[in-house]
């Protein structure tokens, strides 16, 4: 069954830079490493081409991994005149005296460290379709009440 991703056209090519830079750049620079590795002598105890075959074998995980994202996604656009939640959009919200913002994301595309939520995260499914002004309640993932009220949204 294949998985169902959902990115937002920003996501969408952010992951073909990526592929495109893996194909290119970073595997010739990888086989390089390869190569200069295998000058060094015996491969069998030879630690800089054990990490550089380490590092082709992950690099090329990765390529599969956003082909495959790239060819099952749906790419989602955020309606410009909508006034509710989206993927896509970015949320202002008060969080018991703390402001937060977020944008709404695809799986694929979630970094919560650039603020970057998953549509599928607690805080991101009970956002989607509500307007500025909601207050909101959800469980967290520690089973801990979040309340939130957005106070802005953006597209």
């Amino acid at each position: 069954m294949a998985d169902n991703y959902i990115l937002t056209p920003e996501g969408k090519q952010q992951l073909e830079e990526e592929l495109h830079y893996l194909e290119t750049e970073k595997r010739a620079e990888v086989g390089e490493r390869i190569k200069v590795a295998r000058e060094f002598g015996d491969i069998s105890e030879n630690s800089e081409y054990d990490d550089a075959k380490n590092e082709q074998g992950m690099m090329e995980a990765r390529i599969a991994e956003i082909t495959r994202i790239l060819g099952e996604a749906t790419v989602v656009a955020t309606p410009k005149r909508s006034n509710s939640v989206h993927i896509g959009s970015t949320v202002t919200v008060d969080m018991g005296g703390r402001e937060r913002v977020f944008t709404i994301v695809g799986a694929a595309e979630a970094d919560s460290h650039a603020g970057k939520i998953s549509n599928e995260s607690p805080v991101g499914a009970a956002l989607l379709a509500h307007k500025k002004g909601d207050e909101i309640e959800t469980t967290g993932p520690t089973g801990r009440v979040i309340k939130m009220k957005i106070l802005n949204i953006e597209h």
